[in-house]
């Protein structure tokens, strides 16, 4: 007869919600293995029963992230326009579990230590975010070629994300200052 093992008490999704805060605030390189199971209430036996190690639970925690988040979903949705590309750029503002920014664009400033694995799912969603972001500015009279346009406001939110983090900041409406020097492009 077979031994059992002893049945997980956890769910693949619940530790993905719960990791997710964790590494959004303090990064890949910043948090431990005990913070973690802190979060979750799953001891390392359990994480690494599920995940091989703590990177691959960070790159299963951006894939959760990009999946829930919504960005596409937002700027995919019609009318296409520059409805879509503020509401895109408010998922920058602070979000009800205390987390700012992005979770993404914080990740990318820790390319150096991240495998490549991990860098190339990051590349590929900023990526493939740019034709959607292009579809809603094309969608709105503009002067300059879309893709520069596209361009800037990923690098707007890219910073904006960043600078989220800043306290003197937490008053400003830096993306409706955008949106108005926008329709000017």
């Amino acid at each position: 007869m077979a031994k059992m093992g002893r049945p997980k008490k956890f769910s693949r999704e619940g530790v993905l919600q719960k990791t997710l805060p964790v590494f959004w605030q303090y990064g890949f390189a910043g948090t431990s293995l005990q913070q973690l199971e802190q979060a979750t209430g799953v001891n390392k036996s359990g994480l690494y029963s599920e995940f091989e190690d703590k990177e691959d639970l960070f790159l299963h925690t951006l894939l959760y992230y990009y999946e829930h988040r919504g960005a596409l979903q937002i700027l995919t949705a019609e009318p296409k326009g520059y409805g879509n590309i503020e509401r895109f750029l408010r998922l920058g503002d602070p979000q009800d579990d205390g987390c700012v920014g992005c979770f993404s664009v914080n990740s990318i400033r820790e390319f150096p230590s991240l495998s490549s694995r991990v860098r190339e799912v990051v590349g590929a969603y900023h990526l493939r975010l740019m034709p959607q972001i292009i579809e809603n500015i094309e969608a709105e009279p503009h002067r300059l070629p879309a893709p520069d346009i596209a361009t800037i406001v990923t690098v707007f939110f890219d910073g904006y994300c960043i600078e989220r983090n800043l306290p003197a900041l937490a008053e400003t409406d830096a993306v409706a200052s955008f949106m108005q020097a926008l329709c000017l492009l």
